[in-house]
């Protein structure tokens, strides 16, 4: 086994929750190859719950980002400039809908809903990206976390649909302009996993159940799994590997129907 060692490496990581975020995943695999980690959080009650998630890891640094706000933003990088002076790697798992823009028709979203979910869940990565580029060491990497749906109709998915297709433009766009130094940016494409997100989606039970039927590994993939692929991507193993979307679905994406057994 091939043993991933990213000791004197750090990082950023954008939109862990608790326990069971996806970023949190790849934040978890990420500490165990040696790399020293930040978290930003959006508001105090989140604060608390990092704390708590990272208080045996010495040396983590907190800072309050509301991706929304170009002053928390700026503040956010100005003081990772000041506590290591460069990064070597961001995690973006930032994702956002109004529940409204996905419990009904996605014909009848409203332009205030579009604004909101593009803003968070796609334009966020752009402005993550302007702020980290000073900083990032020539060989660092940047990923961010999208779904099947972006290429695919997923019904009551709806808006974010169209957030994740203009978030995987926007990596293949960003890994352009940031290979010339050397950085690279990719997009993990993860299964349904049981997130408390992802509960929020209107039928996500049935939705996971059924991708677990079909999927060529007749299972859903797990948080450790997309944690993995995260922490190999943003590693020397994935040094060739730039404006890509790579999927850990269980090989759900390749299925064109379900015939039954013969």
């Amino acid at each position: 086994m091939i043993e991933i060692d990213l000791q004197g490496k750090r990082g950023l990581v954008m939109g862990v929750a608790n326990s069971r975020s996806l970023g949190w995943a790849i934040a978890e695999r990420l500490h165990a190859a040696g790399a020293e980690l930040a978290f930003s959080y959006q508001g105090e009650r989140l604060k608390e719950d990092l704390e708590k998630l990272t208080r045996d890891w010495p040396g983590t640094r907190l800072f309050q980002c509301d991706v929304t706000n170009e002053d928390e933003l700026k503040g956010t990088f100005a003081g990772l400039r000041e506590s290591w002076g460069s990064l070597d790697f961001v995690v973006h798992s930032i994702a956002f809908a109004p529940r409204a823009a996905m419990d009904g028709r996605y014909i009848e979203t409203t332009r205030d809903d579009w604004r909101t979910a593009l803003e968070i869940s796609a334009y966020s990565l752009v402005a993550v990206a302007r702020e980290a580029e000073p900083l990032l060491n020539e060989g660092g990497g940047l990923i961010t976390l999208t779904y099947y749906a972006a290429e695919k109709v997923v019904p009551k998915y709806n808006v974010m649909g169209i957030a994740k297709s203009a978030l995987e433009a926007s990596v293949r766009y960003l890994a352009y302009e940031l290979g010339k130094k050397g950085v690279r940016v990719n997009a993990v494409s993860a299964g349904p996993v049981r997130t408390v997100a992802a509960r929020s989606i209107p039928g996500f039970m049935k939705m996971f159940n059924k991708v677990g039927g079909i999927a060529p590994l007749g299972r859903n993939v797990t948080h450790e799994e997309v944690g993995n692929l995260g922490l190999f991507l943003l590693s020397p193993l994935a040094s060739g590997i730039t404006g890509e979307t790579v999927y850990v679905d269980s090989g759900f994406h390749i299925m064109g129907m379900e015939l039954g057994e013969e």
